[in-house]
């Protein structure tokens, strides 16, 4: 008789900007811990991190079966600009494309409103004649004689990288191809093509995020090179494999030749993580609060499924507007993600009002209560200040915090300047980065047509339970969940990764000259590239979905619609056109009829192929439970009173399902704590998670 198969034993590594979090999921049991992120080596906080899981599950690294990381590394080195010196080659008469952006004017009113410098300065952007047009046709000839005197160039100045961004390659990459390989004959440096990175119209989207891949491209193989070295070295026989930003997981070698596809890994699995949450309590609108050391990052989910977009922004430099920042024409997540995390630093502006982030403590020096160096005065600190945190027992006891560190900064920095109290100052700076949070979680749900008090709160992350309950009384809403795991739930949510991979083409076609054989063909080998990545992973079936972006022609943008796995005739033109016309009411009340020769056209054709996953198993939510006493408490601030109220302080540990919390209390637990205001009481449920109700609301 066979031994039994034990289920394989995996390891999710996400890296921040403060921590670095381990979730190893071994025997049916979930193992985790925190380490600061170590930004001179960040694979050792990997490394720390996995000595204290695997010490705890009482294996080794040799019998860890899978690894999967995300970081944001590569987001770091674009907003802090720490990349490789890169070499921009593109078409004559394209060469400022990067710097002339789209013109538009993300601060119509400022006067001295000040475009963002491009990730190449001029001086390193080098034209080539040769000209493909919009049909793909070639117009003139590369001029390859004079691309071989360019490659002498850039060969003599010592790049680190270099970027080919060619106009209408999506529709045509042969030039950029060549030029590829005659760069190649000269330049013994990482080469990105923008037909291979992101292969979609708009010629400064895709330009950017061919310059970003470059950019970031040799710093991140090293990385992962680096740390794939170290766990072999170690003793670790397992694949390592990555979560990209449209939450599917890919090799280690995709990763490495296409890191912007890495940008927002980390935001990725923490959605990945409250999805999987919704679904195993049947939770059909949720919003998701992430809220780590650096930033707070909040999705909308609907149907078990994060909302997805073609492109978002980095390092927005302008009050965080829309436009103000670096595009990067990848599939994602869609997000929005504000400068809001436990590290964020606080300030008074030249109006004397508080403001916070978005420079962060990070790791180092940390907030001024980690007592690592830092002078000014983080949202920990004002956490700390006003009774949330345990100075004793932060991160388990691995960190010891100082209240007294943290009211010297805040009466420095806040509260000298406003006349406050350290304490009245803490307040005033959690009541702003709240109230923040609480405007950008309204904005996106607007933005998506959505009612944000329609939704049930998953939180988690560092310091996002220190904060859900405060924002849900802000936002109307009446249910929160703190699931199991929730300090280091972006790192679960790679292990809940499937492998996936979106692979996406521009190409303009109109219903009225729609030919099937062409479509087939064109969707065939995006199919044939997606499950190619796929299959790097896993053997298991795949299933996709298969999307065309389609618009008006003459309209500026384009909306998804989805279409069947299949193939085409001719006949299904009528088929887009009615499931267009559909979702365009959807989107914007109704659809544009009635205008003689009005046309619709397909810009973009996606198809993401990911392994098929069995369902989670289902969990009733319930609401009534048995009230609980406490032995301990201590002061704790709560902002609807407004004033320190003597606060339970439970273990999560010895909370057990069906027991009932009422707040104000707060349940801590080594990755965070959960503080519960007065307006809400807490019931556990069947799992471990930790739902917050609102006392009087509609599920109370």
């Amino acid at each position: 008789m066979s031994a039994p198969i034990r289920p394989p034993i995996r390891l999710g590594a996400d890296i921040g900007g403060t921590f670095t979090d381990i979730a190893l999921e071994c025997r049916g049991r979930m193992f985790s811990t925190k380490v600061l992120t170590n930004y001179a080596a960040p694979e050792q906080a990997i490394l720390d991190g996995i000595d204290v899981v695997l010490a705890e599950a009482g294996i080794g690294l040799a019998d860890l079966d899978i690894v999967i990381h995300g970081t944001t590394l590569a987001t770091n080195a674009l907003i802090e600009r720490r990349g490789a010196k890169t070499a921009f080659v593109t078409t004559e008469g394209f060469r400022d494309v990067i710097e002339m952006r789209t013109e538009n004017r993300f601060a119509q009113y400022d006067l001295n409103m000040q475009l963002p410098k491009p990730l190449i300065p001029r001086e390193h952007r080098f034209a080539v004649k040769g000209r493909i047009g919009a049909q793909g046709q070639e117009l003139a000839a590369l001029d390859e004689a004079g691309l071989e005197t360019l490659a002498g160039q850039i060969a003599a100045q010592g790049f680190g990288a270099v970027a080919i961004g060619f106009i209408h390659s999506y529709m045509n990459p042969a030039h950029e191809r060549r030029a590829r390989e005659i760069v190649a004959a000269k330049v013994a440096v990482p080469i990105s093509i923008s037909a291979e990175v992101s292969p979609q119209m708009r010629e400064f989207e895709r330009f950017n995020t061919v310059c970003a891949n470059a950019y970031v491209r040799p710093q991140m193989a090293d990385y992962l090179t680096r740390l794939q070295a170290r766990l072999k070295a170690l003793g670790a026989t397992c694949p390592v494999f990555m979560i990209h930003s449209g939450g599917g997981l890919i090799s280690v070698e995709t990763a490495s030749e296409f890191p912007v596809r890495l940008v927002e890994s980390g935001p990725a699995g923490g959605a990945i993580f409250a999805a999987d949450v919704a679904q195993r309590f049947g939770l059909e609108k949720v919003v998701s609060y992430d809220m780590g050391g650096t930033t707070a990052k909040i999705c909308l989910i609907e149907d078990y499924a994060p909302k997805t977009a073609r492109s978002f922004e980095v390092a927005r430099t302008y009050r965080f507007a829309k436009g103000s920042g670096m595009p990067i024409s990848i599939p994602v997540i869609e997000m929005i993600e504000i400068g809001a995390g436990g590290g964020s630093l606080a300030w008074v502006d030249a109006m004397g009002r508080i403001q916070t982030g978005p420079e962060s403590a990070g790791s180092e020096p940390g907030p001024a209560c980690y007592q690592r160096g830092g002078l000014h005065p983080a949202i920990t600190d004002a956490d700390l200040v006003l009774g949330k945190l345990d100075a004793e027992n932060f991160a388990g006891g691995a960190i010891r915090l100082s209240t007294a560190a943290a009211e010297a900064a805040i009466l420095r920095d806040v509260g000298g300047k406003l006349g406050l109290g350290a304490e009245a100052a803490a307040f005033g700076i959690c009541e702003v980065v709240d109230e923040n949070m609480a405007n950008a979680a309204r904005v996106h749900a607007v933005e998506n047509g959505k009612n944000i008090s329609d939704n049930v709160m998953i939180a988690f992350g560092g310091a996002a339970p220190l904060h859900a309950a405060r924002l849900c009384e802000k936002l109307g809403i009446d249910r929160c969940l703190i699931p199991v795991g929730a300090g280091v739930g972006s790192a679960i949510g790679f292990l809940k990764a499937p492998f996936g991979y979106e692979a996406l083409a521009s190409h303009i076609l109109r219903l009225a000259a729609f030919k099937a054989g062409a479509v087939n063909g064109l969707l065939g080998g995006l199919k044939a590239t997606a499950e190619g990545f796929v299959r790097a992973g896993t053997d298991a079936p795949i299933q996709c979905e298969i999307t065309a972006f389609m618009r008006y022609v003459g309209q500026g943008w384009e909306i998804p619609v989805t279409l069947p796995d299949r193939d085409f005739t001719d006949a299904d033109a009528d088929m887009l056109r009615s499931n267009f016309c559909e979702n365009y009411a959807r989107f914007f009340g109704r659809a544009i009829e009635g205008l003689d020769g009005l046309e619709i056209e397909i810009v973009t054709w996606s198809v993401k192929a990911q392994d098929q996953r069995a369902k989670p198993d289902q969990i009733a939510l319930t609401s009534g439970g048995a009230e609980v006493g406490h032995k301990l408490s201590r002061p704790v601030f709560d902002p609807s009173r407004g004033e320190f109220i003597d606060t339970a302080i439970i273990d999560r540990n010895d909370l057990h399902p069906g027991a009932r919390v009422e707040g104000p209390a707060v349940i801590i637990e080594r990755e965070t704590s959960t503080v519960v205001t007065a307006p809400f009481d807490v019931v556990v449920q069947s799992d471990g998670s930790l739902l917050l109700i609102r006392k009087g609301g509609r599920d109370a």
